[in-house]
């Protein structure tokens, strides 16, 4: 999506109008053709997540931000906004972000995906293993 000024001053103006924390939208204001397998919408001012149902009880959660510079939605999300953001959705659980292999990348915006295991991961860094 490129947008120009005025588009961007409307985006604006309506993400003000967002709390700063994200609230989970309700299924009968999604968009009419919502992704496969997408269970649930939540949105602030600065963050759009939404969350998939995905193989083997699996789930994924999208993120992005809500702002765009004219070419992109805005990038940079960091390990604490992430962290918060999981959090808000109701997810104090292990997660991942997977970077995949050359061929096997899709990139058509600046998003970032968490993947949460049906089960505690055995592999993580933790505070006991100090």
């Amino acid at each position: 999506m490129n947008s120009d000024r005025n588009q961007r001053r409307l985006l604006a103006k309506q993400n003000a109008k967002e709390p700063v924390c994200l609230h989970r939208i309700p299924e009968s204001q999604w968009t009419a053709e919502p992704p496969p397998r997408i269970i649930e919408v939540w949105r602030s001012r600065s963050f759009l997540v939404q969350v998939f149902d995905e193989a083997n009880g699996y789930q994924r959660m999208s993120i992005c931000r809500t702002a765009h510079n004219g070419q992109s939605w805005a990038d940079l999300v960091t390990w604490d906004e992430l962290m918060q953001l999981k959090r808000e959705c109701g997810r104090d659980r292990d997660a991942v972000e997977v970077f995949p292999a050359d061929q096997d990348i899709v990139n058509v915006a600046n998003m970032r995906h968490l993947f949460f295991s049906p089960e505690p991961l055995t592999f993580k860094w933790a505070s006991g293993n100090r």
